[in-house]
């Protein structure tokens, strides 16, 4: 079931209201039951991994919490490895094995392992199996801290994991702001519930009005890059990089949206991150509930910034790979996130040798000078954003390399050439542009006032309709 359906519509109309008419001591199950409709709306079966990930990692919190010394870890990694392990089966399984018959072919040896559709004959990536893993290890590793108290209630933790609106793509919550939310109840609060679904048409419209309809655009031009002139290939590049964000952020604001309607409070995951100034400022804005987890949870364990310089820039690298890694089973995707690495540790090394201003320029100048620094900087990083994503959107490595061939090397250049006329193309543009203003857009949605809604959400509805592309596009990050 995907948000941008009449399905995901009816569904959430129905449990909501339902949520507000039960008695409040079965709103949880409710959702929870909702929940589990919502994930079996996609592949049925694959419930039973999500069960026996909850079940393995509730009884672990509780063990982990009873146990005290070495016993302690050995139970956190066996939750770790359970977790980690279902994750690598489903989805690093084929990854892994086709490198290995690489490799031994190199040696004239046959590999006897045999494909994962061989072993299980039909079986495909669960679902959002990336996310809700590292939601669940999540818990364990802050029960194991110390920082949050084993939950009892089967029932409330398996909500934590299965809540509908973040549950295939996040944002990836913590235990201490949801499982807390999720011991409460609550009543309709018109205010909260305005907010709530003003944020979830605008996610709608990021999803159906812009990143679907650069779809038309980026699709067809990365099908055929062989014959694609290189004219359009920029356009699609760039095409790429807006939609990624809005396909990507609008599911979060639907997500968070659902939650706020239902008194549930989720992260923020997006920031307006293509006004970032550097990569790594960037990297605090861009799907913040897995940066902050990479952060927490590998990068400060493995020393942070508070070892060598050279050992933190080893520590920036490995992180980044793993995150590619996570994204996909696919080297491209280990080369995004190492590129997105490497741009963040020559930043560090720069910075070290920026030069300070003077003390003698003018105010003005200074003021300036900030300013065209700050374009400048601005239009830099997202370049470098912008060339990566051609790793994340091509079909291989070898598309992905003759892309950029194409692109930075101004070779087979040609007329533009898309489906779309060249009243869209603008139209696509002037929609691109509207983003700019997206932060004062979110400001004003959260303290949107009652005559405001009922002028404003039939606009956002009505210009769905009329000029959203309805052709069942799933969300790109459904795949991880």
């Amino acid at each position: 079931m995907i948000f941008n359906s009449l399905h995901f519509l009816f569904f959430f109309a129905f449990v909501t209201l339902l949520y507000f008419t039960v008695p409040k001591r079965t709103q949880g199950i409710l959702l929870l039951l909702a929940s589990c409709y919502f994930y079996a709306a996609f592949i049925p079966a694959y419930l039973i991994i999500l069960f026996i990930v909850i079940l393995v990692d509730y009884v672990a919190g509780i063990w982990i919490e009873r146990t005290t010394g070495h016993a302690r870890k050995v139970l956190l990694i066996a939750s770790l490895i359970t977790n980690v392990g279902i994750l690598a089966f489903f989805k690093y399984y084929d990854f892994f094995n086709n490198n290995v018959t690489d490799l031994l072919s190199l040696f004239g040896t046959s590999n006897a392992i045999p494909p994962l559709q061989v072993l299980i004959p039909g079986v495909v990536l669960p679902i959002g199996l990336s996310f809700h893993t590292f939601q669940s290890m999540s818990y364990t590793i802050e029960v194991y801290r110390g920082n949050y108290p084993a939950e009892r209630n089967l029932a409330t933790y398996s909500l934590y994991v299965l809540f509908y609106p973040q549950l295939v793509a996040g944002p990836i919550e913590r235990p201490q702001n949801i499982l807390p939310q999720l011991h409460q109840t609550y009543s309709f609060d018109w205010p909260r519930v305005r907010s709530g679904l003003m944020m979830m048409g605008w996610g709608i419209f990021k999803k159906v009005v812009i990143a679907d309809r650069l779809a038309m655009v980026v699709d067809p031009a990365y099908a055929d890059v062989q014959t694609t002139n290189g004219g359009t290939l920029l356009l699609a590049v760039f095409f790429y990089a807006i939609q990624i964000y809005c396909d990507f952020s609008g599911y979060s604001d639907i997500a968070i949206g659902a939650g706020k309607v239902m008194g549930i409070k989720m992260m923020e995951n997006f920031r307006t991150p293509y006004l970032s100034q550097s990569i790594s400022e960037f990297w605090r804005r861009w799907h913040i509930s897995l940066s902050t987890w990479f952060r927490d949870y590998v990068y400060i364990p493995l020393g942070g910034n508070r070892v060598s310089p050279s050992r933190a820039a080893l520590n920036s690298l490995i992180v980044f790979g793993i995150s590619g890694l996570w994204h996909g089973a696919d080297w491209k995707f280990i080369i995004w996130g190492s590129l997105h690495g490497f741009y963040l540790v020559v930043g560090q090394v720069l910075s070290r040798y920026r030069a300070p201003v003077p003390d003698t320029v003018t105010r003005e100048y200074k003021q300036r000078s900030s300013l065209a620094g700050q374009w400048t900087n601005q239009l830099l990083t997202f370049l470098l954003v912008m060339f990566t994503w051609v790793f994340f959107r091509a079909t291989d490595t070898g598309d992905a390399l003759l892309v950029l061939q194409k692109t930075l090397t101004f070779n087979h250049m040609g007329a533009i050439q898309t489906p779309l006329q060249s009243a869209e193309l603008v139209f696509c543009f002037l929609l691109i542009g509207s983003l700019l203003f997206e932060s004062r857009w979110v400001d004003f949605i959260r303290r949107i006032d009652n005559r405001a809604f009922w002028i404003i959400m039939p606009l956002l509805v009505l210009a769905c309709y009329l000029f959203g592309v309805f052709t069942a596009n799933q969300f790109i990050y459904f795949q991880f």
